[in-house]
């Protein structure tokens, strides 16, 4: 599959994670030595055994009837996902800090925005502060100062004044968190494994973070959570796929939306309308972030047969479904929202259970795309 798998010519620097960089497996011998090895490159023969088994998996596909029940109970499937497993079955994503430093304290904002000012070309080195060795990434300049400088903008004054509180003008008061400088939604929150790492760790007074989940269990759980604070956060229930109801928040209001494993869990043909309206909340220079399953992760390769709705999209035993994606998609996901390539990679990574001596081979889709800057006639 293009742009997954090495074809033998050097790979683009914007799509090689470098982030831990620190651990590759040079020798096979080795590989139980630790629990997880970085950027592990795939030979052409396992890719084509992986290509092999999707494509036995992929025959028998669930029949229409399924299909349609599993769209329409969606969030019944996943309110009972909640209800077993409540708040014990993800762990606190701490790793969000070093691959997306744009949720961290406002000293990585500030890095960044030196690193804005430093800068001029599209194609250059950013390399985070001390959190880590570094990310060698394509930035591009177009991506807003303002934003991260925590600073609201507002942006022009919408002509319909009669219109739903998604579309009110940024100046409003009428919205929860309206008086933030730097505000985050999470779409796909769940019980707030995200959520609560990013409040923990970033105590700028002036950030205000929205979450959200189709299960209104999981809401719940957020919620009742003691780190839960009201006065920094807001949890709701919503279907990103859902056309008719709008986000609490105006349009151009939001610096960051967070998407962790959440949009391979609806139907492909749904995608691009849901990022078309996630990306008209972001202010200009605003970000939007996705970690997702990438083709042919291990995931992916277990499924059996009968468990496949349509090309690489699945349904679990337990109701929920799941989309792997390419490199590609994400990217004319995005692009087409009108949004800019800032990062694209697939993170390949090698976890090793070493009590029971097994392999797992992992493979996700990171990204970081940017809304461009207002002209200067807009």
């Amino acid at each position: 599959m293009a742009g997954s798998y090495p074809e033998g010519a050097p790979a683009v620097l914007a799509d090689k994670r470098q982030q831990f960089g620190s651990r590759f497996l040079s020798d096979p011998a080795r590989v139980f030595h630790h629990n997880a090895w970085d950027n592990v490159e795939w030979s052409e023969e396992q890719a084509a055994a992986a290509e092999r088994k999707v494509q036995e998996n992929s025959i028998q596909r669930v029949c229409q009837e399924k299909q349609v029940d599993y769209e329409i109970n969606a969030h019944k499937y996943w309110n009972d996902f909640y209800k077993i497993h409540e708040n014990g079955f993800f762990k606190d994503r701490h790793w969000l800090f070093t691959e997306f430093p744009e949720l961290a304290p406002s000293q990585n904002q500030n890095h960044l925005k030196d690193w804005f000012l430093e800068n001029k070309s599209e194609v250059c080195e950013c390399r985070n502060n001390e959190d880590g060795p570094g990310l060698i990434m394509e930035e591009q300049h177009k991506c807003s100062l303002k934003s991260l400088e925590h600073k609201t903008q507002t942006p022009p004054v919408e002509e319909n004044v009669t219109q739903k509180i998604s579309d009110l003008e940024i100046c409003a008061d009428e919205f929860p968190g309206s008086s933030a400088t730097y505000r985050i939604l999470e779409v796909g929150c769940g019980v707030g494994n995200t959520v609560f790492p990013i409040l923990q760790t970033n105590n700028d007074p002036g950030l205000f973070v929205y979450c959200c989940d189709f299960s209104s269990t999981a809401i719940e759980l957020v919620q009742t959570n003691s780190e839960y604070d009201p006065s920094r956060c807001f949890a709701f229930v919503h279907d990103l796929c859902d056309e008719e109801k709008s986000y609490p928040v105006p349009k151009g209001s939001l610096d960051i939306i967070i998407l962790i494993f959440v949009l391979s869990a609806i139907v492909p043909d749904k995608m691009q309308e849901a990022i078309n309206r996630l990306s008209r909340l972001l202010k200009p220079g605003g970000m939007m972030l996705l970690r997702d399953y990438g083709r042919y992760d291990m995931a992916q390769l277990r499924f059996k047969k009968g468990q496949c709705l349509s090309g690489n999209f699945y349904v679990r035993g337990d109701g929920t479904r799941v989309y792997f994606f390419t490199q590609e998609e994400p990217d004319m996901l995005f692009t087409t929202a009108g949004l800019e390539k800032v990062q694209n990679l697939v993170d390949r990574r090698l976890q090793v259970n070493r009590g029971k001596q097994l392999t797992m081979y992992r493979v996700w889709i990171q990204c970081k795309y940017c809304k461009p800057l207002l002209s200067s006639t807009s």
